[in-house]
């Protein structure tokens, strides 16, 4: 497994694989081609079914057009067979004629591969040698250590550095979404709802204030993606609120320092690579059970080693958080980060919260293990139809189209 820092990402919405990673890889090819006369940008499956509703001919565009004029041309029904998110760069002379030619893929996560076995320019070094959860659970029952000591003996010594900053951005997205109002950019009418949710969680009695917090933490996070905001991708912009709702929340209401905070960052970041790795936190490849189920997953582990479980409650309570959300479909509607998506966020916050507390009643024995949900996972997001896969062809996204 890589760093953590290429999973936690800073960068803005709405979305990691449409947007952030788009707009690297134009980036790269512009730096490649400063004398070019135009460019052609042809984005495939995915990219090119969603690519509007997610901005990304517009982040290719602001990013190209300060070296030459860009054509950009879409192919939704076409999927290269690296990834369903892939994209051809073409630079052109004063003729017209090709003088450069690149295909890469926005993989999710805001990465980029070329879809080669060797010699691929985003290759990093792999700085983990344990690559299943398993594994290290095992190491950590051994040692007596926890996950995040794990993570803190792999990673160089600027990581808690980076989670501290990565945590700052996550803390400042829910500060600043509970202070908006109004629409969200589209052509949906969608208002914000995170600020009426948290001045209304305040009537109610504890344990549902609870519930409304957390609601308005996830929302307010979510909110800012879907308007352009700067967020952490945890693991994705889609499913970028679940994980600070839950730490806000925690770290609010329970006054848990913010060393402990930086060490169930860690241990979330661990589980969320080690789908990453395994799997996929692809919405285009897998299905939003790659987002908002690793998310899900990720928020469980860290609330349950916030709350003094074992490294095997840990285990179980990521298990749960990703195995109830198996089989989820990604069918965003007008290919917005917006319905289902943000409504998504704030339940899969307090599935995390459950899935903590009904791992701490048990003594983390199970028959399922997270390695072993991570591959069904990875079987059943590849046996989902592509219309269920950020293509905006079915489920609700075809439904509000018909009924529109």
């Amino acid at each position: 497994m890589r760093s953590l820092k290429e999973l936690f990402r800073i960068g803005k919405g709405p979305s990691s694989s449409h947007t952030m990673g788009p707009q690297k890889a134009s980036e790269i090819f512009k730096q490649r081609n400063p004398q070019t006369s135009r460019f052609e940008v042809t984005l495939y499956g995915s990219l090119a079914a969603t690519g509007k509703g997610h901005m990304t001919d517009a982040i290719i565009i602001e990013t190209l057009s300060t070296a030459a004029p860009v054509d950009i041309v879409w192919q939704p029904s076409v999927f290269l067979p690296f990834h369903p998110n892939g994209m051809r760069f073409v630079a052109k002379d004063a003729n017209g004629n090709d003088i450069d030619e690149w295909t890469v893929y926005s993989i999710g996560g805001g990465a980029l591969s070329e879809g080669k076995k060797e010699g691929d320019m985003f290759d990093t070094e792999e700085i983990y040698n344990m690559n299943s959860l398993t594994e290290i659970m095992h190491w950590c029952e051994k040692t007596g250590r926890s996950y995040w000591e794990y993570v803190e003996q792999c990673e160089t010594k600027d990581i808690w550095d980076y989670l501290h900053e990565v945590w700052m951005v996550m803390q400042a997205a829910v500060e600043r979404g509970l202070n908006r109002e109004g629409v969200l950019p589209g052509p949906l009418g969608l208002p914000r709802k995170a600020a009426t949710y948290y001045v209304k969680a305040s009537g109610y009695k504890q344990t549902l204030q609870t519930r409304g917090l957390v609601y308005a933490y996830a929302l307010a996070v979510s909110e800012e993606n879907a308007s352009g905001g700067t967020i952490v991708t945890a693991p994705t912009c889609g499913a970028c609120g679940v994980l600070p709702a839950v730490l806000y929340h925690l770290h609010k209401g329970h006054n848990f320092s913010q060393t402990r905070i930086l060490h169930a960052l860690a241990t979330a970041g661990l589980f969320g690579n080690i789908v990453k790795k395994n799997a996929s936190i692809s919405g285009a490849d897998v299905g939003c059970q790659g987002e908002v189920g690793v998310a899900c997953a990720m928020a469980s582990a860290a609330s349950c080693q916030l709350f003094g479980g074992s490294p095997a409650q840990i285990e179980y309570a990521a298990e749960m958080g990703l195995e109830h959300h198996l089989g989820m479909t990604c069918d965003p509607v007008c290919g917005l980060v917006q319905i289902p998506c943000i409504e998504r966020n704030a339940f899969a916050a307090t599935r995390a919260l459950d899935s903590n507390l009904y791992s701490a009643f048990s003594d983390g024995r199970h028959r399922v293990s997270f390695d072993r949900v991570v591959q069904v996972m990875k079987q059943t997001g590849h046996d989902i139809p592509s219309l269920y896969k950020e293509t905006s062809e079915g489920g609700l996204a075809k439904d509000f189209m018909m009924g529109s």
